[in-house]
């Protein structure tokens, strides 16, 4: 998984929680580089990485049940530094002789801890006797301590709910610290891995551009890459970062799938051809994935073709330029992460159109991901580290199946063109209005229903059109966003007027958090 060598790395061994990512992201936010790998390989991982400090996730699981999810022993007996997040605090105090049971009070959301004794984890953040906002997520609970922990805040429902072993540098919490509704708790992650751990928080963009950029002349030599622009952030970014490290062995490939935004492409090509020095081939072939796609409903299967059929394009294409050595593809870490659901790991989703298990073996052909061990908001940070302008770089992500999700049910050029002219009035409408910047995605969905409507003096049968916006600071946690009635109603009343075969629009305020950004 690991391309570059990381010498301050922090392990956090997932047992199946929907926000271990969030861990990550925190643990980076503080400068640090980490990894997850799930509980099964745990030991694995452990030995590969050599971390400096241990991070065990939360989990649907319950300690009390045969076979739940544990920490390998290794863990505790390297005598690094361990922090134990919900069931990770669970399982290390089962396995460190402490009891967990389960029937006492749940506790799910907001929570007020009473701090009741100074803790070196505290420093800087919280005091004795102070009270602070938490997010709470369990039902069982840790009920006797491992010998050598005391607690240092409670809860109502929770009265270990933050223990410590200060003399072996373990720390557990009951709640969540990785989630924004625990204000407090990237300040604590932080004093973990800098104050506990003593990791220097010396993890760059540029630090990372420079070994990517080494990492990527010592795969390649003097072979041929192609790359598989799709005109987003994350393959753009590639796109220039290989570039940077081979030049003109680099040909990128945009394959006009028909899926695209109104005028993207063209857009794309445009913007690479006047102000970068790539070797760009722009591939219409948007016959042959909406020949293969009409009439398909289903969106896994609608991922598996579009990712087939991206792989049989490149293959084409590198065969007319006489053959390539390597695809390179703007994979990302939470592709990675998703893909351990293939090896009977806890994550139980994964975008089919990223080929993160590798390539089928006729295609002779080496991948090269050199963002796989990226978050989305850091791919836009190297990519303002390469020179990509803001206005680019602060572009709406867009799915690599595009409409094809966008348009649930059965798909037709008909429909496509419908929903491609809805969005770009909604997105134009949203730039008009200032907002662009403001709303981390924003997209229209064609619904798979018709409804009956009266438009002047005669009644119509067409689509209903959803509009969808959400705010995020990660890419993985969303709210929708709070619009005004106005602004609203004044998108809605374009995309009537102007959209043939639209007339009725709703607004999607489905939110959770975490909560799922794309539409499927």
């Amino acid at each position: 998984m690991t391309q570059t060598a990381h010498p301050d790395t922090v392990l956090i061994v997932d047992f199946g929680s929907q926000v271990t990512q969030l861990i990550a992201r925190r643990v980076r936010e503080a400068g640090v580089y980490c990894e997850i790998v799930p509980f099964q390989s745990a030991e694995e991982g452990f030995r590969r990485l050599s971390p400096k400090a241990v991070i065990l996730s939360g989990s649907p699981a319950s300690t009390l049940e045969i076979g739940s999810p544990r920490a390998p022993s290794v863990i505790f007996e390297s005598g690094l530094p361990v922090f134990g997040i919900c069931y990770g605090q669970q399982t290390m105090c089962a396995q460190l002789g402490g009891k967990v049971e389960s029937g006492h009070h749940r506790e799910f959301g907001r929570a007020f801890l009473e701090v009741e004794k100074d803790c070196a984890l505290f420093d800087g953040v919280w005091s004795l006797g102070s009270r602070h906002q938490v997010w709470m997520s369990h039902g069982d609970r840790v009920t006797a301590l491992p010998e050598g922990f005391e607690v240092v805040a409670t809860s109502s429902n929770a009265p270990f709910a933050f223990i410590a072993d200060e003399k072996r540098k373990y720390y557990a919490v009951q709640f969540h610290p990785e989630v924004v509704h625990t204000p407090d708790g990237a300040k604590l992650i932080s004093n973990f891995v800098h104050k506990i751990a003593g990791i220097r928080g010396d993890w760059t963009m540029s630090a990372y551009r420079a070994k990517a950029v080494e990492a990527i002349r010592q795969q390649v030599g003097d072979k041929k890459v192609i790359c598989a622009l799709s005109g987003g952030v994350d393959s753009s970014v590639a796109a220039l970062l290989i570039h940077e490290a081979v030049g003109d062995q680099l040909t990128c490939i945009l394959v006009d799938h028909g899926l695209m935004r109104k005028d993207e492409a063209a857009n794309v090509v445009a913007m690479f051809q006047e102000h970068y020095n790539l070797h760009l081939l722009h591939i219409d072939a948007s016959d042959r994935f909406i020949g293969e796609l009409t009439g398909v409903s289903d969106p896994e299967t609608k991922r598996k073709i579009i990712g087939r059929l991206f792989i049989e394009v490149f293959e084409e294409e590198a065969k007319k330029l006489g053959g390539a050595d390597f695809l390179a593809q703007g994979t990302l870490y939470p592709d990675v992460i998703e893909s351990v659901s293939f090896t009977g790991g806890p994550s139980v989703t994964i975008k089919s159109h990223h080929n993160v298990g590798g390539l089928p073996e006729r295609m002779n052909m080496q991948l090269v991901e050199p963002l796989r061990e990226l978050f989305k908001d850091e791919v836009r940070v190297l990519g303002r580290e390469l020179g990509l302008p803001d206005s680019f770089i602060g572009r709406h992500p867009f799915p690599g199946p595009g409409l094809a999700i966008r348009c649930p049910g059965g798909i037709s050029r008909e429909k496509l063109e419908i929903l491609r002219e809805a969005d770009a009035i909604y997105l134009d409408e949203i730039r008009k209005a200032g907002l662009y910047d403001a709303i981390w995605q924003a997209f229209a969905v064609l619904l798979p229903v018709q409804t009956v409507g009266v438009m002047g003096d005669g009644r119509t049968y067409e689509f209903v059109c959803a509009l969808r916006a959400v705010t995020s600071v990660d890419g993985m946690t969303a709210d929708f966003y709070h619009y005004d009635m106005e602004f609203l109603g004044r998108a809605a009343t374009r995309i009537i007027n102007e959209v043939r075969g639209i007339n009725r629009v709703v607004y999607d305020v489905t939110s959770k958090p975490p909560g799922t950004i794309e539409w499927e």
